[in-house]
């Protein structure tokens, strides 16, 4: 069982990360900042429709202030949706915002609704913090998931990822005479595989979603991480599996008894071989990224040396005991997983 031991530390994003995403375009400023939404006079808690507590609460605001952030808020939604395109956001409004004070972000989720056919999404307003931004770029270049978040100084701004929470479909959905188990068990593991070889870690069954695709004949399915705080922090190496949390033992209890090591080997080399395609038609973006990573301060230097020692246990070398930044760990780890050694 892998646990957290203390709350993880918050990095500040840098000048040289603050040029990477300059340059791609995922710096810009907000008529909204995350210290505006925390002004908020008082709050009540959000239950679900079972009315359970979610652990979120809905927060309220002065009139005045509530009008100048509904205005501002449907800017930000119209930045991130349609590159600032502000003729859309006449019709709409932001008709909810619920706070977290548990997550390392402390975030806030906005509630947008179209006027015109009461159709709503949602994104989310955060805490900066360099690991974070770190994450959501390697998710973006070398998972299947392309994503959409702006930064502007101590503000990030998350699109909402659709999905069912992953402990919710281990509950409630694991169990379904019509899921098609082994397709499950398969997009498990080519996710752990995922995990690991960028380093993200904390993959606890709240920390991701099942993103579920009626197909032609059957469903498929795809698992998502939605948390990013977590990359490349902790020092021990299970961290970035999310086969070893107690959360996800269903699941992995379910690859064990419907996959044979031949079919997990198969599909982690076919997640592998996906991320090192990607990983090349990227190679210059992905490149500018693993260099802030070197040069930047994400973990503590205790949780690097520690990382090291496993990893050089796990890939049977000793090469990761040269890393000097937890940047080098994971710029060699993607290289020993994701480059086949030369045939001799």
């Amino acid at each position: 069982m892998t646990l957290i031991s203390k709350k993880k530390i918050t990095y500040p994003v840098g000048e040289r990360l603050q040029q990477y995403l300059a340059e791609y375009d995922r710096a810009t400023r907000l008529p909204v900042t995350y210290a505006d939404l925390a002004r908020f006079t008082g709050a009540y808690p959000l239950l679900d429709r079972q009315g359970n507590d979610t652990l979120w609460e809905t927060v309220y605001y002065e009139p005045n202030a509530l009008r100048e952030l509904s205005q501002g808020l449907t800017e930000v939604y119209a930045l991130l949706k349609t590159a600032g395109d502000l003729s859309f956001t006449r019709h709409l409004l932001a008709d909810r915002i619920d706070y977290c004070r548990f997550g390392n972000s402390q975030p806030f989720r906005v509630r947008i609704v179209n006027q015109l056919n009461d159709n709503h999404d949602y994104f989310y307003v955060k805490k900066a913090d360099a690991s974070r931004v770190y994450g959501l770029e390697l998710e973006h270049i070398l998972s299947p998931n392309s994503i959409t978040y702006l930064l502007n100084g101590n503000t990030l701004i998350e699109e909402h990822i659709a999905g069912i929470p992953g402990d919710d479909f281990i509950r409630h959905h694991l169990a379904r005479p019509h899921l098609n188990k082994v397709r499950m068990a398969k997009e498990f593991v080519k996710f752990n595989e995922r995990c690991f070889a960028r380093l993200l870690g904390d993959m606890r069954a709240y920390n991701y979603i099942v993103d579920v695709t009626l197909d032609f004949e059957d469903e498929q399915y795809r698992v998502r991480a939605i948390d990013f705080d977590q990359q490349c922090y902790e020092g021990k190496k299970n961290m970035y599996l999310p086969q070893f949390f107690k959360d996800n033992r269903a699941i992995v209890q379910l690859c064990s008894r419907l996959l044979k090591p031949e079919n997990i080997r198969q599909y982690q080399a076919e997640e592998r071989t996906l991320m090192a395609r990607r990983a090349r038609s990227e190679r210059h973006r992905l490149k500018d990224l693993i260099d802030c990573l070197r040069h930047d301060t994400v973990s503590t230097p205790e949780k690097v040396s520690q990382l090291k020692q496993e990893l050089n246990r796990h890939h049977s070398t000793e090469q990761f005991s040269r890393c000097r930044s937890m940047g080098d760990v994971v710029r060699l780890n993607l290289k020993l997983m994701l480059i086949p050694p030369k045939k001799s």
